[in-house]
């Protein structure tokens, strides 16, 4: 029983360390987000002012009208762009997310056998039956699980693939307006 106590112990502190490596990815990918906004309001914080000074400068309103208009089309490419940005920081954060969870996923899964397994082998005689219910109940929560998580990335899929989407036709459409105008 000793040995299964400290399993146990090991699979916990292992888990703990899993936890930790997932909420740094995490952060590492907020910080990716964070950054990407800071940059682009600092870029268009410095483009509004340089497009109201210019616009205070106008000669006549034909001048003025120009101005006006040179500003859609960047503005509509620099949004286009900065939506792609925050897909790619997506998307690759939350590949490499999955990615970890299912490593640790399945080397959890390899640790809970073992356990399993040696306290099946220390099982009292005359105990069979419980310990057959036992693993039976853990198989059905485990395949329970194995569901959720395949329903839960067929969901990130699904909208990952929606973003893509919606980002693909606002680009088109941008382009398509800035042409007209």
């Amino acid at each position: 029983m000793n040995t299964t106590a400290e399993q146990f112990i090991a699979t916990n502190k292992a888990n703990l360390q899993a936890l930790q490596g997932f909420t740094t990815q995490a952060f590492a990918g907020i910080e990716k987000l964070v950054e990407l906004n800071l940059a682009a309001s600092k870029a268009a914080l410095g483009e509004s002012f340089n497009h109201v000074q210019a616009a205070l400068g106008a000669k006549d309103a034909q001048q003025l009208l120009a101005l006006q208009s040179g500003l859609v089309k960047p503005l509509t490419e620099k949004s286009a762009a900065y939506v792609q940005h925050v897909q790619t920081i997506v998307t690759g954060s939350g590949a490499e997310f999955t990615k970890a969870v299912e490593a640790k996923t399945a080397e959890a899964q390899k640790a809970f056998d073992s356990v399993l397994e040696n306290l099946t082998k220390n099982a009292p005689a005359g105990s069979e039956t419980a310990v057959a219910a036992f693993k039976n109940a853990l198989t059905s929560s485990q395949n329970a699980l194995e569901s959720a998580q395949a329903q839960a990335k067929k969901a990130l899929a699904t909208a990952q693939a929606n973003f893509t989407a919606a980002a693909t036709q606002t680009a088109d459409a941008v382009k398509k307006a800035t042409k007209v105008a």
